[in-house]
């Protein structure tokens, strides 16, 4: 009987203590993928090294992705992206802060799909701004994966495209966010 006792004793603070250590969750390996498509040509870019962190007390959710890790499949697309539009010498990383704004809806200790509303600031190519997005997280006991779409207008960001290419690249710009995070641990 002493055995089961300590047993259980002994099961119980594992499971409290991984249950505290969950309450933040990271990744590295965020991916973004953006596409745009126009009558003339479309394409899309894949960035699979974001760094994000979620904090399951608070709601709070941060990104930042550097430019340079987003790769095209025509090298002459990338070197375009890189030099002409985002500039990303001069603006070498996208960051988003935001806020889950129903986190108290989102029950990261139980395995599930919860949809949810985050709101934040993008800083992208120099530029500040306020957005709102729909998610959606999976929890299982693996961690916690979330997705969301939305549109980016290049003009909100002061990104120019030159008057030679202007018909080729849409000025509305999907971006898909697929982040898989795991409990984050000091």
């Amino acid at each position: 009987m002493i055995i089961k006792t300590i047993s259980f004793a002994v099961v119980a603070l594992l499971v409290t203590s991984v249950g505290l250590a969950q309450d933040k969750y990271f990744t590295k390996e965020g991916k973004i993928t953006f596409y745009s498509k126009t009558p003339v040509e479309e394409f899309d870019a894949v960035n699979s090294a974001g760094l994000s962190i979620i904090d399951t007390k608070t709601g709070a959710i941060e990104m930042s992705v550097l430019i340079k890790a987003f790769e095209f499949k025509k090298d002459l697309m990338q070197q375009h992206f890189n030099e002409n539009y985002m500039e990303s010498d001069k603006f070498p990383k996208a960051v988003f802060k935001g806020t889950i704004s129903n986190i108290a809806e989102i029950n990261f200790t139980k395995p599930g799909t919860y949809k949810a509303g985050i709101d934040g600031k993008l800083t992208m190519h120099g530029v500040t701004r306020d957005i709102t997005v729909d998610a959606i997280f999976i929890v299982s006991i693996a961690g916690v994966i979330a997705k969301s779409e939305f549109i980016a207008l290049l003009d909100d960001y002061n990104i120019k495209v030159p008057g030679v290419v202007k018909n080729q690249i849409s000025q509305q710009i999907k971006v898909e966010i697929d982040n898989t995070f795991k409990p984050y641990v000091k």
